[in-house]
């Protein structure tokens, strides 16, 4: 059986049996809180327990490496309307230790591409289009820098509010110790 049959054939019973119950909640988080995060599966239920958070409590975003790559992409947009139009009212970027994105080759990720049927002319009609994939597919090299790089993009971001503080963490994935890259109370915009 396929994963995806197995996950249809618990979700009629769980509805059924209405395991539902206990995660009815509003679209609106009740600590006023978006989080951008890695999508990591070390993170998906230790994140939250880390920080002494439940179903309900923040909007969460999730991108490989907790990265904002571009000011009008969609980690951005999403951001945004947790904060103009779902009352959040802090910004979290949390990234963390021996992340995969750390160590993404391009090169190597444009190669697996090829090999499961991208044809090397898409490629080339991608980068001749002006979009340099090695650049947009390459990770960084510290996760620390990368916070901040993503904390300052969001901070700087001219349809972001002021007033909204954005902090940058890290979590270790083994522990869930979360360590302070950036406060974003007091932080002023300019």
């Amino acid at each position: 059986m396929s994963s995806l049959n197995n996950i249809l054939n618990f979700n009629e019973q769980f509805v059924t049996e209405k395991q539902y119950e206990p995660f009815i909640t509003t679209k609106y988080p009740d600590k006023k809180i978006v989080i951008l995060s890695c999508m990591d599966t070390r993170l998906v239920e230790l994140l939250l327990k880390a920080m002494n958070l439940r179903n309900g409590d923040v909007k969460i975003v999730k991108s490989a490496g907790a990265i904002v790559n571009h000011p009008f992409g969609g980690i951005m947009r999403s951001l945004l309307v947790a904060v103009y139009e779902l009352q959040a009212e802090e910004i979290y970027i949390i990234g963390h230790y021996d992340c995969g994105m750390s160590a993404i080759d391009p090169q190597a990720m444009l190669e697996h591409m090829c090999e499961r049927g991208i044809k090397q002319e898409t490629i080339d009609i991608i980068n001749y289009s002006g979009v340099d994939l090695e650049q947009w597919l390459r990770g960084f090299g510290d996760v620390t820098t990368s916070v901040l790089k993503s904390v300052d993009i969001v901070r700087s971001h001219p349809l972001m509010p002021v007033g909204v503080p954005i902090h940058g963490l890290v979590i270790d994935p083994g522990t869930g110790k979360l360590d302070l890259v950036s406060d974003g109370n007091g932080y002023s915009k300019k």
